[in-house]
């Protein structure tokens, strides 16, 4: 049930993600491609979920999960909503992050083996340098430009940027709550997807 749950979220997510592809394709507006990758990260990272659950934990679907889901969806998240503000740099500024963080979560070595049927715990399995300094830092920065893109954009687009607060504040309280579960983490998630892209989206 766990696996199926992660699963059904990772479906969801990935159809967000390619509404918000196909709206770029029709308007080439650069911050609807980067919230299309940041809902693609949410769905890869409940997909990984969904391979711990239904396997077990091993080190690939670690290293998959704590790529898309502890490294990329918020940096990505950050740089869609600055460059809907005009900030153009924020694009080859995400192409790079991108680029290392893979290659962290690729590379990085393990401190212990990774195994049994609980999600793993990234401070027990990775060194403070790079792996875990890299997903501090673009947490913080991509969701510090989420939000405050959103207040200080807030009156003209209340409705809007109220479900796109509203989304990051699941995501954070999904990862800050332990001993959910593959099942309820990939629903938190999949709640904070579906927030965002109501935000994204959002006229008004």
């Amino acid at each position: 049930m766990e696996a199926l749950i992660a699963f059904a979220a990772t479906l969801v997510s990935l159809r967000l993600a390619a509404e918000l592809l196909r709206r770029h394709r029709a308007r080439r507006a650069p911050e609807l491609a980067a919230w299309s990758a940041s809902l693609a990260a949410f769905a890869v990272a409940s997909g990984a979920l969904a391979w711990g659950a239904a396997a077990g934990w091993s080190e690939a679907p670690f290293r998959v999960y704590y790529l898309f889901g502890g490294l990329l969806t918020a940096a990505l998240l950050g740089a869609g909503s600055l460059l809907r503000v005009g900030v153009r740099w924020a694009a080859p500024g995400a192409l790079l992050y991108c680029g290392l963080a893979a290659g962290v979560a690729a590379a990085a070595p393990l401190a212990a083996p990774v195994g049994g049927s609980e999600i793993p715990a990234a401070q027990e399995h990775l060194e403070l340098f790079p792996a875990r300094v890299l997903a501090i830092a673009g947490n913080s920065l991509g969701t510090l430009a989420a939000v405050g893109v959103a207040l200080w954009t807030i009156r003209a687009r209340p409705v809007g940027n109220a479900l796109v607060l509203a989304g990051i504040a699941v995501a954070a309280l999904g990862s800050a709550l332990a001993g959910l579960g593959e099942a309820g983490s990939a629903l938190f998630a999949l709640a904070a997807a579906l927030l965002l892209y109501a935000g994204f989206v959002a006229r008004r």
